[in-house]
This record gives C-alpha cells, structure tokens and sequence, in this order.
C-alpha cells in the first residue's frame, strides 16, 4: 500500500496484536476500522503509585520552588519508539 501522503510504501508494525500501517518517511500513521478501538481497549489505564519521598523531593528544582511538569505522553508513544 503507498502513502497518501508521500507514495512510500507503508510499512506494517504488529503492536498489542494489532497491525499498524506506517509510513518511514514522513512518519504517518494509518489505522484500519476498528484498529484505534482495540489499541484504546488493551491499553490498561494506570493508576499513579504512591510517592515515596524521594520521588516528592525530585520534583523541585533551583526555580522558586515550584515543582517542574513533565510531557505529558501520548498513548502513541507506548507504540512508536518516537
């Protein structure tokens, strides 16, 4: 199959047990009917474990005191090594 967008080939990835059509150039992805719902489905949502000091400490840096955030991550990130 070619890329809508550039006419590569796509290439196939299996994650989760799903197939995953991506493009290596222009790093497009294309999912068949169905495939985003399996993908959201076999994602377990994660629960937050408890902070342990340290982890709390880490947090603050040399800013005034005020904790750093982190990216928040896509769930596409777990299929793709970006």
């Amino acid at each position: 199959m070619k890329c809508p967008i550039d006419g590569n080939t796509l290439q196939i990835a299996e994650r989760q047990g799903v197939e995953i059509d991506y493009c290596p150039e222009c790093r497009g992805v294309w999912l068949d009917r169905g495939e985003l719902d399996k993908i959201i489905d076999r994602s377990a949502p994660q629960t937050p474990e408890p902070a342990s000091r340290g982890d709390m400490d880490a947090g603050f840096g040399n800013d005034g005191g005020r904790p750093r955030r982190k990216k928040k991550e896509s769930f596409l990130s777990e299929l793709f090594d970006f």
